[in-house]
């Protein structure tokens, strides 16, 4: 197993709170980190709610957790179970009475909205929360690798048995299973009766449109379907943490501003699944090339950057910055994302930078090391700009 990042995140905050919530998309690796935080424990219990037997062990909750009260008892896919969080309430309150201040329940989602809903409505003051995305690169490459090293992360993804298939039409063929098994078995299994095939059509358009302005009407349009039926669908899909929704910065700069959302399928392996395009090859002669670039580098530095509000800037005068980090110390970072090895920075980056009072002027592309620009421009490869998000 690769060492996750968010191993020690996860002790720190079993330490502090009664119970965690783990969120991620499906094979993400939530489970085997989980395993492995239990391992490094005397007590632990561990529940997969997609089971049957499991979730009839749990006819009782209250009886049957009380009867763990000396354990860390892990929950695969909570969400599953939304009447247990009442339950977990009173077993962790009862615990506290008890001493058992803090590492009670480690829960394991793969819903975040509907998780996160239930869990502060219940477990409020009792609860912190933890996402894993898939693999990064600061988790499966040297911090000295070359850039050429970031291309088989940016074609697979970052799904564990997708990296780590034998050759690149393996790693294919799971990812189209996967996306499958999301259409036929798990979103159906949520409760949402979606004909698999709209669903699929939609997912393979915010592929085809990989960075994009949300166009809500064009897409309704095309699957014949109503405005609200796309957002009803597009919503879930961002639940699954299998999109994202950026928003548009907002703020009293005096200039108008874009106010439509873009919108990233998360995983740059599912947009080339989802395409049908194999290798490197193939999605260097693809349309799509620049915008997936775009979207791996942006998931990438969100998850370097966890305590940072996301945005991107676009004003009707022409300027613009692909990502704004807005920090809780005030600081401000704009970033521009390159796919050319030799970036060159627009005039529309540098008003960008001005209307939002931008701290640190940021470009990445592929290039082999980083060097600065004129006008206080950093330029550095994916994997140094996470580092160095993730140390500030």
């Amino acid at each position: 197993m690769y060492s996750r990042l968010a191993q020690h995140q996860l002790a720190a905050l079993l330490a502090e709170f009664p119970a965690v919530v783990l969120l991620g998309p499906r094979q993400a690796g939530k489970t085997t980190l989980a395993l492995a935080e239990a391992e490094a424990r005397r007590e632990t219990l561990y529940l997969d709610l997609e089971l049957p037997s499991a979730q009839r062990q749990l006819d009782d909750p209250e009886a049957f957790l009380l009867a763990h009260r000396k354990r860390l008892v892990v929950l695969d896919e909570v969400q599953r179970m939304p009447g247990l969080f009442a339950a977990l309430r009173g077993v962790i309150d009862i615990r506290r009475r008890a001493g058992e201040a803090a590492g009670q329940f480690l829960l394991l989602g793969s819903a975040s909205g509907m998780l996160l809903q239930q869990a502060s409505e219940s477990l409020a003051g009792r609860v912190a929360q933890l996402e894993l995305a898939p693999l990064q690169a600061r988790e499966v490459l040297p911090t000295d690798a070359a850039v050429a090293d970031i291309n088989p992360l940016w074609i697979r993804g970052g799904f564990p048995l997708s990296w780590l298939a034998k050759g690149d039409a393996a790693s294919l063929r799971w990812r189209e299973a996967f996306i499958a098994t999301y259409l036929e078995r798990d979103i159906p299994a949520l409760g949402p009766r979606i004909p698999a095939t709209t669903l699929r059509r939609l997912w393979t358009m915010l592929a085809h449109g990989q960075g994009g302005l949300l166009n809500q009407s064009r897409l309704a349009a095309s699957l014949a379907v109503s405005g609200q039926t796309v957002a009803r669908y597009i919503d879930l899909l961002c639940d699954l943490m299998l999109v994202r929704r950026l928003p548009a910065w907002h703020g009293n700069v005096g200039k108008r501003l874009v106010r439509a959302p873009k919108v990233y399928v998360r995983d740059s392996g599912l947009v080339h699944a989802l395409l049908g395009l194999a290798d490197l090859q193939a999605v260097l002669a693809h349309p799509v090339a620049g915008s997936s670039w775009e979207g791996m580098v942006i998931e990438q530095l969100l998850a370097a950057a966890r305590n940072a509000e996301a945005s991107f800037y676009r004003s009707s005068h022409g300027a613009e910055a692909d990502l704004v980090l807005s920090f809780r110390n005030g600081e401000t970072w704009v970033v521009e994302i390159k796919r050319s090895s030799a970036p060159v920075v627009s005039r529309g980056f540098h008003l960008a930078a001005a209307d939002v009072g931008a701290t640190k002027k940021l470009v990445v592309a592929p290039v082999t090391a980083p060097y600065p620009m004129r006008d206080g421009v950093d330029v550095m490869n994916p994997l140094a700009a996470a580092w160095l998000l993730a140390g500030r």
